[in-house]
């Protein structure tokens, strides 16, 4: 579904903010709210509406209901599967303003935030209350809760915290028919039926708009420590991981390879973390809450070196070590994007991982020889970063059409290990015609039918995740 400029009436949509909610229709702002990090679709939105609370969210809904008018979420555009993109004339909904942490409950550990109360933010707050908010990724500075919650983000803890949809007790939405629904009052038991919360995490905006969250909140960690380690061959990761993890609770484990670290270090000037290459690298991190554990895990580096899993290793000693060996895997992301990546976020068990990234490595260069390929990702929860870069002579919609020749191909690898074409990024328009390789027609018919209740008219994020029937 597609808007016009015949059926649109700023004027009109205005006078549905009373609270102080903003249109925005200059060029820069369709621009800039109308993309997310994918750079495959060029934006082109038909306006930009800023709401202020849920009541003026209905009636926005209401209204595009009755002109027929498609809307896009929008939160901090952070995505990279093109799910907040607006490419067709879509009225996007941003939620920057409507940001306000709302409420608090020591006894209880849960904290109630708008949908535009930014990762960091909520991370912060948390902090000053003595406690901890775990889901952690590199874009935490800008992306938004209603974002992570409508794409289920993942990353850097989840080996020890799950994903965000584990730490969601409660949820007011706004359904694409114009209905507000609070769901589960944030209980943390609630045996009732249908736990209609779990639909909107992960939903991809597709059902209706999330607005306001209610999140759990942790205990703070105690000494974070991290190690990062020179391993010989993936295969030794898991091995690794096996031995560590016997006898510590990690909090991270991650993997990056050679080539990623070589860019960080010349967009960033981070220094390597110890003189000896490798050809990867695993970083891992834990609480070190006593003597006993440093002892322990020490022991546990000296016997994957004498397995000769380990080439090299260090540990940090304060916290501010430990933030600088972490930027090893952090920067690796923004190191790499002015290269152009097309980027595959793929999963699968985490005992089949050296496996699976081996065959597809294999494919991939076979493909591309003249292509530059990075791997990185969360290996302790199975989740692997396939970054493809652009020559800096090819024109970037050339690249993403020689890129997407190979996709069926990785995919089918995928399908074969009953992995996942997107593990933390959502579908949005990027995998959308490749869902079927994760999810059988007799599912995603299901999921048309589930959209089809909360989104009669078919006004929520047309074009990302699933197309109606």
């Amino acid at each position: 579904m597609s808007t016009t400029a015949t059926a649109f009436d700023p004027q009109t949509l205005e006078g549905l903010l009373t609270d102080g909610g903003k249109v925005l229709t200059a060029p820069d702002d369709l621009a800039a709210y109308g993309c997310d990090w994918t750079r495959i679709y060029d934006p082109a939105p038909l306006a930009v509406v800023l709401p202020k609370s849920t009541e003026e969210v209905q009636a926005i809904v209401r209204y595009a209901n009755e002109q027929h008018m498609a809307l896009v979420p929008s939160g901090g555009r952070t995505g990279l599967s093109a799910g907040a993109v607006a490419a067709n004339g879509e009225l996007v909904v941003a939620m920057d303003r409507m940001n306000r942490i709302l409420d608090f409950n020591a006894n209880d550990r849960l904290v109630q935030c708008e949908a535009g109360v930014v990762t960091e933010q909520l991370q912060q707050y948390a902090d000053e209350q003595g406690l901890y908010y775990p889901v952690d990724f590199a874009s935490a500075g800008s992306s938004e809760l209603g974002g992570n919650i409508a794409t289920n983000a993942g990353g850097i803890k989840v080996i020890r915290y799950g994903m965000t949809r584990d730490w969601v007790l409660g949820l007011k939405v706004v359904t694409g028919a114009g209905e507000i629904l609070e769901l589960n009052n944030g209980l943390e038991k609630n045996n009732t039926g249908y736990d209609l919360r779990q639909l909107f995490i992960g939903g991809e905006g597709t059902l209706g708009f999330i607005t306001e969250a209610t999140m759990k909140l942790a205990r703070q960690p105690s000494n974070l420590t991290v190690m990062v380690l020179g391993l010989n061959d993936l295969s030794n990761t898991m091995d690794v991981l096996q031995s560590f993890r016997s006898k510590l609770d990690l909090t991270a484990y991650e993997f990056f390879s050679n080539e990623a670290i070589a860019h960080v270090q010349a967009h960033a000037e981070v220094p390597r973390p110890f003189e000896t290459e490798c050809p990867y690298y695993a970083l891992l991190e834990f609480e070190a809450t006593s003597e006993g554990v440093m002892e322990e895990a020490m022991a546990l580096f000296e016997h994957c070196v004498e397995q000769e899993w380990v080439v090299d290793g260090v540990i940090s000693q304060s916290e501010s070590q430990a933030q600088k060996l972490w930027q090893l895997r952090e920067r690796i992301s923004e190191s790499i994007a002015p290269h152009t990546p097309y980027k595959n976020d793929l999963s699968v068990r985490i005992s089949k991982v050296p496996e699976f990234l081996n065959e597809i490595h294999s494919v991939v260069s076979k493909e591309y020889p003249d292509f530059e390929i990075i791997w990185y990702g969360h290996i302790g929860d199975g989740n692997l970063h396939l970054n493809i870069l652009k020559p800096a002579d090819m024109e970037k919609q050339e690249f993403f059409k020689r890129c997407e020749t190979v996709n069926d191909l990785v995919f089918d690898i995928v399908h074969r290990y009953e992995g996942s074409v997107s593990a933390e990024h959502g579908v949005g328009m990027v995998k959308k015609k490749y869902l079927g390789f994760t999810k059988s027609a007799e599912e995603i018919a299901v999921m048309k039918g589930i959209k089809k209740v909360f989104d009669p008219n078919g006004i929520m994020n047309p074009g990302k995740l699933i197309d109606a029937d």
